[in-house]
Order: structure tokens, then sequence, then C-alpha cells
């Protein structure tokens, strides 16, 4: 009996220590619910998530770093031809100036030039197509127009057969008209001349001028780094490189210049050739013409 006794109260004793650890381990439960609570609140937050996803679309998208983007802004050039004018000496700036006088005078002798090869051109087709159906030398010549090289040399013509007369009465007359023809036809020649030689020199001239300009700013160039005393790539390049402006300048003069006088000069013979076939076919006229009166 006493031996039941002994064991139920351990068993009781038993039960009663269940409890109290059942007890203290729900309590420690509790507290730890409490503080992850408020870890898992911001995701169960769907009505903040919403309308921050609907402004995103009209406020556009947003740097990584959070600010805007800025674009680079491009520095001008500091090699260029306002910084050769704005560094350069007065010798530089007279060289420059010297160019640009002579690329303006041989581009208005080329221009001035062609138009009035193309009114001579025209000028002469009007001759053949009515000069030669006249009845008479003066007929003919009253219809071309007023400063025609073929009315002045018709005109000429007509003046020395008219003239023939005291001691050039003692040259015979086809030679006498001859020579007033020749030497009116020289006079047409002289004057589609004029201008040419501003051409020529300007295209034998304006490299040396250019190259000049080039040794002038290298010069200046060396003496601004030897006072420096500094000879790295961006100290040397800036000088030497706008130096080496004057040369292309003085190529940009002379290359128009060269090739505007051959092609003027070429132009000149064909038109000069239409001139003196006209004299010579007028000299013919004028002859026949005598030998009738006569």
């Amino acid at each position: 009996m006493a031996h039941l006794t002994s064991r139920a109260c351990r068993l009781i004793a038993l039960l009663m220590a269940f409890a109290a650890f059942g007890a203290g381990s729900a309590n420690a439960q509790a507290p730890a619910a409490s503080a992850a609570a408020p870890v898992a609140a911001p995701a169960a937050a769907p009505e903040l998530a919403a309308p921050a996803a609907k402004l995103a679309p009209s406020l556009g998208a947003v740097p990584a770093s959070g600010l805007p983007a800025i674009k680079p802004v491009e520095a001008s050039n500091p090699y260029g031809l306002q910084a050769l004018w704005q560094q350069g000496d007065w010798v530089a700036r007279i060289t420059l100036l010297i160019l640009a006088v002579m690329s303006l005078g041989s581009w208005y002798v080329l221009v001035s030039k062609l138009i009035a090869q193309t009114k001579m051109g025209g000028q002469g087709r009007e001759a053949n197509a009515s000069f030669w159906k006249a009845n008479t030398v003066k007929e003919g010549a009253e219809r071309l127009q007023s400063g025609s090289p073929y009315r002045f040399i018709a005109e000429s013509a007509m003046e020395g057969a008219r003239k023939h007369d005291g001691l050039i009465g003692q040259v015979e007359l086809n030679t006498w008209v001859a020579q007033c023809i020749e030497r009116a036809i020289a006079t047409v020649h002289s004057r589609t001349q004029e201008g040419l030689a501003v051409l020529a020199t300007v295209g034998s001239t304006a490299p040396f001028v250019g190259l000049f300009g080039t040794v002038w700013g290298i010069y200046n160039a060396l003496v601004k780094i030897g006072a420096s005393g500094q000879a790295s790539i961006d100290k040397v390049a800036g000088p030497v490189g706008e130096a080496l402006i004057m040369t292309a300048l003085g190529l940009a003069v002379a290359v128009p210049a060269v090739l505007g006088y051959n092609w003027l000069v070429r132009r000149n013979k064909v038109g000069m050739d239409t001139v003196r076939a006209f004299g010579s076919d007028l000299h013919t006229v004028l002859m026949a013409a005598n030998a009738k009166r006569g």
C-alpha cells in the first residue's frame, strides 16, 4: 500500500512539471509572434503600391542616380580661322587680308570675263546670221549691235577703204584694207585679254603668300613654346595648326585662279577664231565691191 502511494505521488509531480513547461512555452511564443508581425505588415499593403504604379508612367523614367540626365556642351574649335584672327599679330592679319583680296579679285575677273565671252559668242552668231544677208557692208554693219566687236571691225574696214588717198593712196587698196582689219582684230584681242593678268598673278603668287604666313606663324609658335618652356602636344598643335592654315588658304586662292585662267584663255581662242574668220570674209567682200565700182 505504501509502495502504491509513493508511485502516485511521483506521477502527480511529473504531470505538474509538464503543465508548468507548457505554460512557459506558450508565453515565450506570444512575444515572438508580436515581434514578427511588423515585418510582414509592409507586404500586405497593396493600397499604397497601386497609386505609385499609376503615377510612374506620367513622371517618366528617372535615372538610377536620381538626377536628370545632362547633355554635354560641345566646345568651340580653338584652332579655327576665328582663333587664327584673334591670336595672330598684325603680320598674320595683313596676310589673311591680302589672300582675301586676291581671292575676291580673281573671282570677280573670272565671272566678268565669262559673261563678256558669252556675250561675244552671241554677237558672233548674230553677225553670221544677219550681216552677210545685207546688200552693202554699211547696211550689214548697221544691223549689228552697238559695241559689238564685229561692228567695230566692219566700220574700221569701211573707214580704211574710204580714206585711201594721199600718202595712203600710194599703198595698194588690198594691202591697206587688210592692215585696217588686222589692226581692228588686234584691238578686239587686246580687250578679250583684259583681266587675265590678274588671274595669272594670283595663281602664281598666292601659294607663296600663304607660305609666308605659315613660316611667320611657326616662328611665333616656336617663340611662345620656348618662352613657356612647355613642348607638349597641346601646346604645339594649336600654333602650328593655325600656321598651316595659311598654306591651305594660299592653295585655295591659287587653284581657282589657275584653272579659271586656262579656261578663259581657251574660250578666248575659240572666240578670236570666229572674229578672224569674219575679218577675212569681210576683206574679200570689200575687195569684190571695190572691183565692181572700178
